[in-house]
């Protein structure tokens, strides 16, 4: 571990960063040139005493899930992620395979997407980030790990809690698309991959995947009409819009409702509430 060229790239970083380009409000006295530390913590979900001894070359060496986090709040390129894991002594992640590491450019339209769902998702339908419009209308998933992270897994292995949010109507033709991205996914990572992993622990566990994995359907959606069923507001239909990274490994979901639309007003509705229930007996 290099702990003065990780201190130094990690200061260099953070001058760099604004609070408006990683979707925090300036404030008025503000003597900071670029982020303040306890910024850099809180958007990476660490102590800010534990960013600051990085910063000052006495912190124990971070673990790879503190530089993903670190890559995350300071919207590093590939090249900068790769450089900041070579000189914490680690080995830089597999682009190919994928990992927590999110596009910059994708974080940068998510900051600016307040009031309308979005999330991003890797090749595997992982849940990396979403807004907090999009878990009032889908929940919050960033306490899952493992395949459980993946919604076409959760498709498949937890049928009862995933597919209640589709009309049953609707149902046959989702699972068939979850299946062709996973194909598309697995076309790209290779047997060996976690892709590899997934599709042979759900044919285990599904006999539905299995079928239809024997069916060869590959396909990446860039776009979709759909009914989404919310637990107190009913059905909502959306239109969703996926722009994808360059190596098409990552996906930012954007789901919007047609202008003075009953599902438009229960967005709105869902962006005011929260995430809280809205049966609550506290209202």
């Amino acid at each position: 571990m290099d702990r003065d060229a990780l201190a130094g790239f990690l200061v260099s970083r953070r001058n760099r960063l604004q609070p408006s380009d990683v979707g925090l409000v300036t404030g008025t006295r503000r003597r900071t040139a670029g982020l303040r530390r306890e910024e850099v913590a809180q958007l990476a979900a660490m102590s800010t005493d534990y960013y600051t001894r990085l910063e000052q070359q006495r912190g124990p060496q971070p673990s790879t899930q503190m530089l993903a986090a670190l890559a995350r709040a300071l919207r590093l390129t590939p090249d900068e992620r790769d450089y900041m894991y070579r000189v914490a002594g680690h080995s830089a992640p597999d682009r190919i395979v994928g990992s927590d590491y999110i596009a910059p450019g994708l974080l940068r339209v998510l900051d600016r997407l307040a009031g309308t769902p979005a999330l991003i998702l890797s090749a595997l339908g992982e849940t990396l980030v979403q807004n907090d419009s999009a878990r009032a209308l889908f929940g919050d998933v960033s306490h899952l790990t493992g395949f459980e992270r993946s919604a076409i897994y959760r498709w498949f292995t937890q049928p009862d809690e995933e597919r209640r949010r589709y009309p049953e109507h609707d149902r046959d033709r989702q699972s068939r698309a979850q299946v062709a991205s996973l194909r598309a996914a697995y076309g790209v990572m290779g047997s060996g991959s976690r892709a590899g992993e997934m599709v042979r622990e759900l044919s285990r566990r599904s006999a539905e995947f299995a079928a239809l994995w024997d069916t060869h359907l590959v396909s990446r959606r860039f776009e979709d009409h759909k009914t989404l069923i919310h637990p107190e507001l009913g059905p909502i239909e959306v239109d969703c819009q996926a722009l994808f990274t360059e190596d098409e490994t990552q996906v930012l979901l954007v789901l919007t409702a047609a202008p003075r639309t009953d599902a438009a007003g229960k967005i709105e509705l869902l962006n005011v509430l929260g995430t809280q229930q809205l049966d609550s007996p506290e209202r």
